[in-house]
């Protein structure tokens, strides 16, 4: 399905549309724009709108007003892509403190931006969302029987709200038929960049991405995230010690008996601290930030397996490989070769969709 295009005439001109309203996420717009940019220094030909309610500039979440092209009635009527960003009601505003679980009101609770998706979606041949935007196509019933994501927080609550969607909590995007759905904020980058895979070919997408200094497709999915912020909820200043102990240094010594030392605790009381802050085993998560790790340095280094191995706290290349054919069901070296494009063409994700129970 891709394409090589290397010079802005062999290349056709794409038109791509962006839905702004009051309060929409700064990053959300300004993220794909920028890879747009650049794909056209590199031959692509993207015609980039920004479409807001009357025209006007809007707010964002990000202390800067964004200008706008047109109205959204003035958007032409043939789009090849209406870009969804996600965002909050324009009254909305944090209340300060730390939120484990996100506060703030979706965009289809935002009656503009639903007016906006639902006059621009069917002049568009391609459809994407970033972040919370899957929620105003959800609420406008596009994505029925599709299967999509969002920013990995928003996740449960958009399957919940929206039964008929198929939510895939790992992926950074889906794709699903003409609409592809992205997930949180800065993975507004990594579909961007499956977009110009898509349109105009490999070398142009992974020239940008080289430009703009990012993976051409990120290792991992939104799991990446989730050792970490599982690991955020703790509260005990003697286990955050642990838990950061162990991501910063993968390959040092994070035997049980070691942790608890570290954390001035029994082995007994430190597995009860993991099992009721973190939600695993002290083992677990050590396999997990390792596994981790190694998935970072065979995308991002050309390390052999067993630097690879030696580096991430596995010790030896079979080990490592048993690790990785248990939790993702691949060898690293299919791992690593995995990543060599955006992967647009791949098909449905292999996570588990979420569990709306």
């Amino acid at each position: 399905m891709s394409r090589s295009v290397t010079a802005a005439e062999g290349a056709t001109e794409r038109t791509m549309v962006f839905v702004l309203y009051d309060k929409v996420t700064l990053q959300d717009v300004a993220a794909p724009l920028e890879i747009f940019a650049r794909a056209n220094d590199f031959g692509a030909r993207y015609r980039v709108l920004l479409a807001s309610p009357t025209g006007q500039p809007v707010g964002t979440t990000a202390f800067t007003r964004l200008g706008a092209d047109i109205p959204v009635v003035g958007a032409p009527n043939s789009v090849d892509t209406l870009l969804v960003p996600g965002g909050v009601p324009a009254n909305f505003t944090f209340t300060p403190g730390t939120h484990e679980v996100p506060e703030e009101p979706t965009p289809d609770a935002v009656p503009e931006a639903l007016a906006a998706v639902r006059e621009l979606a069917p002049r568009a041949s391609r459809i994407a969302s970033i972040c919370t935007g899957a929620f105003l196509l959800a609420a406008t019933g596009m994505l029925d029987g599709r299967q999509a994501t969002t920013h990995w927080a928003h996740c449960t609550r958009l399957a919940q709200d929206y039964p008929r969607v198929v939510v895939h909590p790992d992926a950074l995007f889906v794709q699903d038929g003409s609409i592809i759905t992205g997930a949180g904020i800065s993975a507004g980058t990594d579909l961007a960049l499956a977009i110009v895979e898509n349109d105009y070919g490999r070398e142009i997408a992974r020239r940008v991405a080289r430009w703009v200094v990012v993976f051409l497709q990120r290792p991992g999915g939104q799991s990446q995230f989730s050792v970490w912020c599982e690991a955020g909820v703790s509260t005990t200043r003697g286990l955050r010690q642990v838990l950061d102990a162990v991501v910063l240094d993968p390959a040092a010594d994070h035997s049980t008996a070691a942790m608890a030392a570290r954390a001035a605790v029994s082995e007994r009381h430190l597995a009860r601290m993991f099992r009721d802050e973190v939600g695993m085993t002290p083992a677990r998560y050590v396999e997990r930030t390792r596994l981790e790790a190694a998935k970072l340095l065979l995308v991002t280094s050309d390390e052999s397996q067993e630097s690879v191995a030696r580096h991430a706290g596995f010790g030896s290349p079979e080990t490592m490989r048993r690790i990785f054919r248990r939790n993702l069901g691949v060898s690293p070296g299919s791992y690593r070769s995995r990543f060599r494009t955006t992967g647009i063409d791949h098909p449905a994700p292999e996570s588990d969709p979420v569990d709306r129970g």
